[in-house]
């Protein structure tokens, strides 16, 4: 359905990447028997806010650019507040936000870590394509919680200050053809791990013949936003 690896290289390069170890609103589709239970939406939504937070703030600390720093704790207050708004809806519907996001602590650090990039330029673009590819899904799929989904629409479609990381990256790559295709490579190679944490929140561990036409427009939707992304950043995707 989706090639999620490219295997295209230049010839001449040094620089090598490291061994693996906008959709513009809801797209409207059923999840009324595919969608996680509203615990398992909330929980993950909060959890990788938090993780996005946690990276940007390691940027931080291994960027020595004051300019650079600026950028990355904008983008991490933005995440922050995203996290807490979303601690405030799980709060509000009587559950306890940390018992909510311990399940799926593990298997979304795994994720985060699978995506930070041998450089910080790497990981810059990894909290840009995957944070969007997984705020348009996670909208998706508050179509199917009523208000508590709408609430959680609102706070995902806030700023994500994310902006000025993207200009960071337009800059290196409009420098230097050699972080062109290594940014290409790399954001091509983040889509595979962003579309199983997608697969992995619905329901179904398997998805028979009728479900997969049901969830198919909306990863093609998620490659469109991720293509469109990567257009805007002067990246093949």
């Amino acid at each position: 359905m989706v090639n999620w690896f490219w295997k295209r290289r230049p010839t001449g390069r040094q620089l090598v990447l490291r061994s693996r170890g906008d959709m513009g609103g809801a797209l409207r589709v059923d999840f009324s028997e595919l969608a996680p239970d509203i615990d398992t939406f909330l929980g993950q939504a909060a959890y990788l806010q938090l993780g996005y937070f946690e990276t940007l703030t390691r940027l931080i600390r291994a960027t020595p650019d004051l300019a650079e720093k600026e950028a990355l704790s904008q983008a991490a207050g933005a995440a922050l507040l995203k996290h807490r708004r979303l601690i405030a809806i799980i709060r509000d519907r009587g559950e306890d936000p940390i018992e909510v996001m311990l399940p799926f602590r593990e298997d979304l650090d795994a994720f985060r870590w699978k995506t930070i990039g041998a450089r910080p330029r790497e990981t810059m673009l990894s909290v840009h394509i995957t944070a969007g590819m997984l705020d348009d899904f996670y909208t998706t799929l508050a179509a199917t919680y009523g208000e508590t989904g709408r609430k959680v629409v609102r706070v995902l479609a806030a700023d994500d200050d994310r902006e000025a990381i993207a200009n960071i990256i337009r800059e290196t790559i409009a420098s230097d053809d050699e972080w062109r295709w290594l940014l290409s490579l790399w954001g091509r190679r983040l889509v595979g791990d962003t579309l199983l944490v997608a697969r992995a929140a619905l329901r179904p561990k398997r998805l028979d013949t009728n479900e997969e036409k049901q969830v198919e427009p909306v990863f093609t939707a998620l490659m469109s936003g991720h293509a469109k992304r990567m257009d805007a950043l002067g990246l093949a995707s």
